[in-house]
């Protein structure tokens, strides 16, 4: 077996969650951005690195954004949005970071494989990935390792949020390069 091989159902599973997110719930997750005084967002392991992935490029857009536990990420508050991802549908930190963001009056809108799971409930606004997590990895046909199409959705979903929010608020290439780190 080749790499390729490996690498085209690995796609097409791919192709085949990304094809099943609401387009409503995409656009509220752009209007919240568009909209946010300022994002702070938070996700556990491979979903963090993720989400850490997307701060840096709504700060390349222009943004204030930051990542929980961050020694210079701000508090949230009224007008500010908490963009968390939680596949699982549950995470005792999720949990309690949410609970936290809640009481500050900041919004919530969760990324998540189970939107029916208590918590995802609780959050303002839900963008549904239907891909396997760690949790349903018996029930799953996926032939990846535990909860890796998520991960994988997710992270190319919000890539591509990029031009679309690139152009909603008129970034050019050149606008987003001069605010990339030059302490490389």
């Amino acid at each position: 077996m080749t790499t390729y091989d490996t690498v085209r159902p690995i796609l097409a599973e791919i192709d085949r969650v990304l094809s099943r997110v609401s387009e409503a719930e995409v656009t509220a997750l752009c209007d919240a951005i568009l909209s946010a005084r300022r994002i702070v967002v938070y996700g556990l392991g491979r979903e963090g690195l993720a989400m850490r992935s997307f701060a840096m490029r709504l700060m390349h857009l222009g943004f204030d954004a930051s990542v929980v536990f961050d020694m210079t990420t701000p508090p949230v508050g009224p007008s500010d949005l908490f963009l968390v991802s939680c596949g699982p549908g549950y995470l005792s930190t999720v949990e309690a970071l949410t609970g936290v963001a809640r009481r500050a009056g900041a919004s919530v809108l969760m990324l998540t494989a189970q939107p029916q799971a208590p918590l995802p409930q609780q959050a303002d606004r839900l963008v549904c990935l239907p891909a396997q997590t760690m949790v349903e990895a018996e029930a799953s046909s996926s032939a990846q390792a535990m909860g890796s199409a998520f991960e994988q959705a997710l992270w190319i979903l919000l890539d591509a949020l990029v031009p679309r929010l690139q152009a909603a608020t008129g970034q050019s290439a050149d606008d987003l390069r001069r605010r990339h780190t030059n302490l490389e």
